[in-house]
């Protein structure tokens, strides 16, 4: 069943239908490999160093161990939390959103459905680097869906 946006953006529905499709057959491990790919990716963008900052790194670092069964969910939720709190903290919008990227991406570990909440995150982020730019929003929702492919 495709999942819908729980935030508001403007996108291309087209291509975030492709990924949803390619997510929904994918297991949650190649999905958080994806996810953490895509908050990388947004970080880049952002101009935000994810070496450093701890909670960002430690929470890479979280979930890639839960991708080989050596951390357990409830550290991967913990770590998303921890993301989630320097976001509410952040001052600029722009930052505030990638750094929600971050944080759902970690938790994909969680709950597989957060890949597609980053996903959506990083084309709100997009969004306000350009003023809902469709066609920067369509580049974004084309990188997301030729990284996907990677992990198939």
């Amino acid at each position: 069943m495709p999942t819908k946006p729980k935030i508001k953006i403007i996108d291309n529905n087209e291509l975030r239908k492709e990924i949803d499709e390619i997510y929904e057959n994918m297991n949650q491990i190649n999905v958080a490999k994806w996810s953490l790919s895509m908050a990388k990716h947004i970080l880049k963008i952002v101009n935000i160093d994810y070496k450093s900052i701890n909670e960002i790194e430690e929470g890479f670092r979280i979930n890639e161990l839960w991708q080989i069964k050596e951390a357990r969910m409830y550290d991967v939720r913990q770590a998303g939390f921890k993301i989630h709190k320097i976001a509410r903290e952040s001052d600029s919008e722009i930052s505030k959103t990638a750094l929600r990227v971050v944080g759902q991406a970690v938790g994909s570990g969680h709950m597989k459905e957060h890949a597609m909440v980053a996903s959506d995150y990083a084309v709100k982020t997009i969004g306000l680097m350009s003023s809902n730019d469709l066609e920067s929003i369509t580049l974004e929702r084309e990188w997301q869906l030729n990284e996907i492919n990677k992990f198939l």
